[in-house]
């Protein structure tokens, strides 16, 4: 399911992204990067954090019928938020490398901010029809770790960069056999009393 969002924030990007020939790549952005067979310009976007929602957490069932009349249950996936710190790597044969980091990464934000969920046209694989749709955000400092401990646990040079939040659901449950619907009621009336069954 993750290399499903990889593969749509690629497409998201691949189609609205306004600069042309910009690789994507999904490495760590280390002192190593690129990584063997990524030219540049390019962009990482780095998957530094998975986490549940709790906020979100849903106990209910989601009942379906199936073909046969019988109806199944289903506990609501669980839903998790998937954070990527994302970085601009100009061309090295650029006239000004930080004036072309900061453009790209400029454009990039642009097409981030314009959906505020990610178009359902873009979702590939397991996310493909994912109900509700795939919410997204810029992360607020707040939320992040110490930008200084996170470089420097990867090892390379402090860079501009944008850290973005999509919410995607998980299902973890199979679902149950229900048995058939109630389709009617029988009253059985006795002296004294009346009972109801299903």
């Amino acid at each position: 399911m993750l290399q499903d969002l990889d593969a749509t924030l690629a497409a998201l990007l691949q189609a609205e992204l306004p600069v042309q020939n910009v690789a994507i790549s999904f490495h760590a952005p280390d002192s190593q990067f690129p990584p063997s067979g990524v030219s540049l310009p390019a962009l990482g976007f780095f998957l530094y954090d998975v986490r549940e929602d709790l906020n979100l957490r849903d106990t209910q069932w989601e009942v379906d019928q199936q073909a046969d009349g019988t109806f199944t249950r289903t506990r609501s996936p669980a839903r998790v938020t998937c954070s990527y710190l994302i970085t601009a790597w100009p061309s090295a044969s650029a006239p000004d490398p930080s004036q072309d980091e900061h453009r790209l990464l400029g454009e990039v934000l642009k097409v981030l901010l314009r959906h505020r969920a990610i178009p359902a046209s873009y979702l590939a694989g397991e996310l493909a029809g994912q109900e509700p749709p795939l919410p997204t955000r810029i992360v607020a400092d707040g939320h992040l770790q110490s930008l200084g401990e996170l470089w420097q646990a990867m090892g390379g040079r402090p860079k501009a960069a944008l850290h973005y939040a999509v919410t995607i659901s998980v299902s973890v449950f199979d679902p149950v056999a229900a048995g058939p619907a109630v389709t009617e009621r029988v009253v059985t009336i006795r002296q004294g009393a009346a009972t109801t069954a299903p």
